[in-house]
């Protein structure tokens, strides 16, 4: 939700994109520009789509070629095709930390001045964040996506509702509870591990190439993920994605907490299977260290990239501006529940009865704990999630820091891992 988490209530099984020829132009001069994209279940990109090719004037019309479902089979197609100089990639849907590697890899363009005026206006600091790379911005921020703590009201029995990581863990203790989350081998605990070390007053990396990890919040991080797997998380979950949180919430006997991505208010308003469930369900603030403090939540979602081998630049960062503009924002929300980037959509009345916790996370978002920014990110989450996944498994902390700080390393200098 990671960020790689789409934000839907069920994944859809799709084929993969076939290869579209070469972008053309048609007789009245419109170009047709090829994007590439994820599928999103409720058809948002498709929408949002039409609705830029219809508003461009004439100029292009955007047609939508699917990836995958998951993060990794978009990014294995992308690069492929990337790395051939495939000139039908236009517009591309980038998960938000590939934007470093991407630009590095000289497989996608520098936004121009002029736009990149149009896109910072408005727009909440993380998600420009993510875009951005070495002071250039590489994409337009398209949607976003955060995590919340999401808690039963009929099961808290008149505590309070925590606001740490240890609150958390306690509260559940004394309610002989468990808490839905994920810690799977896969990028969802680098979003976990990031998030506690960037609320600690650490990080994962100094730079693009220099390794963080610094003593005293990483040990803080790594000791609350400890006694948070080996206390009231939910024994099932050690291999868990956001799916199975979500449905280990869902159920009769489901747990109190869960620590997922807003796609779970959906489900359980639709939830039939437990009585009252969308009326007792409820949100917090993902967890910080210390009360006070600030958390530094997880930031996912999609940026929109223009390829380095277009042979229409100019009308493809038309369209992949107008495709992060506010009607194509509202539709990627309302249809796939993918948070906007646009500060005035939350400000919105209308939005926010539809989305109450609306301004929890446009705040979170706009300070959010971006993941580590450097080519060569996903070396990075993989030394950090092999290293403290399972968290129950994690052992002296003093050494499990020290293996994470070599294999990071590692990582940075592109040695085999593991």
């Amino acid at each position: 939700m990671s960020s790689r988490v789409t934000s839907v209530l069920a994944l859809v099984a799709v084929s993969f994109g076939i290869a579209a020829c070469g972008g053309g132009s048609n007789s009245s001069g419109t170009v047709t520009l090829n994007w590439w994209a994820g599928n999103q279940p409720g058809g948002s990109f498709q929408k949002a789509a039409q609705y830029c090719s219809q508003h461009s004037g004439g100029e292009y019309t955007i047609k939508v070629n699917l990836l995958g479902t998951d993060a990794d089979s978009q990014r294995q197609s992308l690069v492929r095709r990337l790395a051939a100089g495939d000139s039908s990639i236009d517009l591309m849907a980038m998960d938000v930390v590939w934007t470093a590697e991407f630009a590095e890899a000289k497989w996608i363009l520098p936004f121009p001045a002029a736009k990149v005026a149009e896109l910072r206006q408005g727009r909440l600091a993380g998600p420009l964040r993510t875009a951005t790379y070495q002071g250039k911005l590489y994409a337009a921020p398209g949607n976003s996506n955060t995590q919340l703590l999401w808690y039963r009201k009929s099961q808290l029995k008149g505590l309070p509702v925590p606001r740490t990581w240890d609150q958390l863990i306690d509260t559940a203790t004394k309610l002989h509870t468990k808490i839905a989350y994920t810690n799977a081998q896969y990028e969802g605990t680098t979003v976990w591990f990031n998030s506690v070390i960037q609320s600690a007053g650490g990080s994962i990396l100094r730079g693009p190439d220099t390794v963080g990890l610094q003593e005293r919040p990483s040990t803080t991080a790594i000791d609350i993920m400890k006694r948070f797997a080996k206390g009231p998380g939910h024994p099932s979950l050690p291999a868990a994605k956001e799916d199975q949180a979500r449905q280990a919430f869902e159920v009769p006997t489901g747990t109190a907490f869960e620590l997922n991505y807003p796609f779970v208010y959906a489900s359980a308003q639709s939830n039939t299977t437990v009585k009252g469930l969308k009326d007792d369900i409820a949100w917090a603030p993902y967890p910080s260290v210390k009360e006070g403090t600030g958390n530094k939540a997880p930031i996912g979602g999609f940026n929109w990239g223009v390829g380095s081998h277009t042979k229409h630049p100019q009308q493809a960062f038309d369209a992949a501006t107008c495709l992060s503009s506010e009607e194509p924002e509202r539709l990627y929300a309302q249809l796939d529940s993918l948070p906007p980037t646009l500060a005035k959509v939350y400000d919105d009345p209308k939005f926010q009865k539809s989305y109450p916790f609306a301004n929890l996370v446009k705040q979170q978002i706009d300070t959010a704990g971006v993941r580590p920014v450097t080519p060569l990110y996903s070396d990075v989450s993989l030394a950090v999630y092999t290293t403290l996944s399972p968290a129950k498994n994690i052992g002296n902390t003093k050494s499990t820091l020290n293996q994470l700080r070599q294999r990071v390393k590692n990582a940075l200098e592109s040695k085999g891992l593991l």
